[in-house]
């Protein structure tokens, strides 16, 4: 049994070498995303336009709206993001999500873009926009809005620090109708893409 859970451990592990991780931090978040290239896994997939994604969000009340530590959950979610380039420059992505957090789950549609400045030294601009509607939201939500916006500087081929910003909000329904911004902060880190 342990042999079997070893190699595994050692596939996925090999898996995400193929393509990205993520860290974002500040003084009292962390963040960590993974995203798995799919043409890697089916050669019938072109490269760099289908991918799935994880992410996980230890987030502080304080960069939000909640009112204490104890009702403060983590948020997770996994991901699916179709891209295109149009330009050398612009790339362009739908996509979907599954994200929850405790009494909270939606569904939100959304897109991302990143554009590449021609700068001698690899610079990149992009953001993200998802929403869900209460047709798109379970448990007690109501609906949920994300917005990112970043910019990546790639300062060895393939690995990049980031700085960006980032707010969600999930809205709940029940036990009564309210608004609350899970996160908005800043934030810093490296992404790693193989």
């Amino acid at each position: 049994m342990l042999k079997t859970l070893t190699l595994l451990a050692a596939s996925f592990a090999s898996a995400f070498a193929l393509n990205s991780v993520e860290i974002n931090i500040n003084d009292k978040d962390l963040e960590l995303a993974a995203s798995i290239d799919m043409s890697q896994m089916n050669d019938t997939v072109e490269p760099d336009t289908v991918f799935l994604g994880v992410k996980f969000l230890h987030a502080d009340y304080t960069n939000g709206d909640i009112n204490s530590s104890s009702n403060m959950d983590d948020y997770i979610e996994v991901s699916f993001l179709m891209k295109r380039d149009f330009s050398s420059n612009l790339e362009i992505g739908l996509g979907m999500k599954l994200n929850a957090t405790k009494n909270f789950a939606s569904i939100p549609l959304g897109g991302e873009a990143r554009y590449s400045l021609n700068t001698e030294l690899p610079m990149y601009v992009g953001g993200s926009f998802y929403y869900a509607p209460s047709v798109l939201c379970m448990s007690d939500a109501k609906s949920f809005l994300e917005y990112r916006v970043h910019f990546d500087i790639e300062v060895i081929e393939n690995a990049l620090i980031t700085v960006g910003y980032r707010s969600i909000d999930t809205n709940y329904e029940k036990p009564v109708a309210q608004d609350i911004n899970y996160n908005s902060s800043f934030y810093a880190g490296f992404k790693f893409e193989f």
